[in-house]
Order: structure tokens, then C-alpha cells, then sequence
């Protein structure tokens, strides 16, 4: 399926006695509301083929930002890699192998989550030479179009609502990362023709028309009475008992929120204002 350098944070700023585990093994801190963080680098929780979030390759822009908070508290940037799939908290963050999930939404149950790095939502994709100019979900025009949306996902709540299932094509919500990639299909056929417009998360419709220069168009769906919201803040995980933790890595997107955005905007992330306007896509 959202934002201050200081020197204390250079070593994740933990105050409790550190202790050795094992001679090759990095070194922790405790506090006193439990959190347990290594020291010697920061531990991320990331898919390993999942752009443009993140990658082995570390081309992702989670990767990026991930990036620069590592050199803001002068630590490696260390992976552990695990599909985005069922079990992906579990198996990671909560299973103590890293301390930091890069994307979620805030409020997310499975963690204890950070103030917000970005603010973004659902869009509607639409090719430049379509002649249609979107405006909502009631336009009659729309009945003839053959629109993508990925099952499960809030826009598909819209097609229902609107009575525009019958021509709708569903892309699968869940899938293996490292073998499928529905958004870069629905972007695919939408260019060539297969179908007219699509429903999309919009940093990933943003990433594909702005890094291959396709001749597309994406609109912001803005939220309906009684529907799921289109628009979600961004923020990022980490264990429920981590509160100071939290409160630097809070500290750190503060600091470094400009540096954020401009990876963000780089990657054609269409970024929200808090009363909803766009103000990043490119």
C-alpha cells in the first residue's frame, strides 16, 4: 500500500549503559521505556524489489531518505530485506532484525508510527490525447471507459459506488514483489490503449510518468462522504515500546524535511499540502 541536525542523535541518542552481545555482534542501548537500538548503524526494514520505494540496488526513494537520516546520525545504512507481504512487521520490526520501517501510513496498528514525511493519495491516471478533462466520478463520459484499479484498494470503493464495475479491469492487490508489479501494468496498458484511464496510488503513478516521460496525466481524487480517504500522511515504524526512539527519529525528519521533499519531488511524488492541494508533481 505519507517531515533538525543535532549532535546528540549521532549515536541514536540513547542513554543507558550499552551492552556487548558478542564480539562481532553491534552494540545496543537501553532506555528506560524499553527501547533497544543498535548503536553501530541504522537497521532498516525494506522490500528488496519494490520501486520506487526501495530496492537492493538502493535506488528507491525510501532509500534515499533512509540515506540521509544514516548520515544524520553518522551510521551505515543497513538492510533487512523482506517482501512487502503478509508477515512483513512480524517478520522484521518485530522480530528485532532491524528498527525502522521507511513508508507506512500513520496510525498504522502493526507500530508505533512517526510524525508524517509526506502527505500524498489516490490519483487517476488518463493519457494526454484522451480529451477528457476529470472533474469527479459522476461525468456520464465515464461510463464508457474501461478503467484499471488495483482490487482492494480504496479507489475501487469509488467505481463501486459510481456504477462503473462493469467495465472496470482489477489488477491484484497482493503480490511477490520480486515477480510482479501490477502499477507498472496498469501504467502499461493505460499507454497502450488497453485501457482508458486507471486508479493508482499516486507515488507510483508519479514515478513511472516522470521517469520515462510517458504522455500521461494524473488528477487527485479527493475524498467522498461515507467513502474510504484518498489522501494519507506518510510516516514511518518502529516497535510500540521505542518511544524515545520514535521521538528522534521525529527529530530527524524535522531536521531534514526540505532534503526529504526534494527526493520526493525528484522522484515525481505528488506531494499535499495540509488542505489537500498538490504541491510537488511534476
Amino acid at each position: 500500500m505519507a517531515e533538525m541536525g543535532f549532535a546528540w542523535l549521532s549515536a541514536v541518542g540513547l542513554v543507558a549503559a550499552a551492552t556487548l552481545l558478542s564480539p562481532s555482534a553491534p552494540v545496543f542501548a537501553q532506555s528506560p521505556t524499553g527501547d533497544l537500538v543498535a548503536r553501530t548503524e541504522l537497521r532498516v526494514c525494506a522490500d528488496p524489489s519494490d520501486l520506487p520505494f526501495s530496492d537492493q540496488e538502493g535506488r528507491g526513494f525510501e532509500n534515499k531518505i533512509a540515506e540521509i537520516l544514516g548520515r544524520a546520525l553518522s551510521l551505515p545504512v543497513e538492510y533487512v530485506w523482506y517482501p512487502q507481504v503478509t508477515g512483513f512487521v512480524r517478520r522484521t520490526l518485530e522480530a528485532g532484525r532491524c528498527d525502522l520501517v521507511m513508508g507506512t501510513v500513520a496510525g498504522d496498528p502493526e507500530m508505533d508510527t512517526t510524525n508524517p514525511y509526506y502527505y500524498t493519495g489516490y490519483v487517476i491516471v488518463l493519457r494526454n490525447d484522451g480529451g477528457l478533462a476529470f472533474s469527479g466520478f459522476d461525468d456520464p463520459r465515464l461510463r464508457d471507459l474501461r478503467i484499471g484499479v488495483i482490487a482492494r484498494t480504496p479507489p475501487a470503493d469509488l467505481l463501486v459506488r459510481h456504477g462503473l464495475m462493469d467495465k472496470a479491469h482489477a489488477y491484484p492487490l497482493t503480490v511477490d514483489t520480486r515477480a510482479d508489479a501490477p502499477s507498472r501494468h496498469m501504467i502499461s496498458d493505460i499507454v497502450d490503449k488497453k485501457i482508458d484511464a486507471g486508479l493508482l496510488w499516486g507515488p507510483l503513478a508519479g514515478y513511472f510518468i516522470h521517469r520515462d516521460h510517458l504522455p500521461l496525466t494524473m488528477v487527485l481524487l479527493k475524498d467522498e462522504p461515507s467513502a474510504p480517504r484518498m489522501e494519507y500522511h506518510i510516516a514511518m515504524g518502529v516497535r510500540h515500546n521505542e518511544v524515545d526512539w520514535r521521538r528522534k527519529v521525529d527529530a530527524l525528519i524535522h531536521a531534514k524535511q526540505n532534503e526529504i521533499n526534494q527526493v520526493l519531488v525528484d522522484f515525481g511524488v505528488p506531494l499535499l499540502n495540509e488542505q489537500g492541494a498538490l504541491i510537488g508533481a511534476r
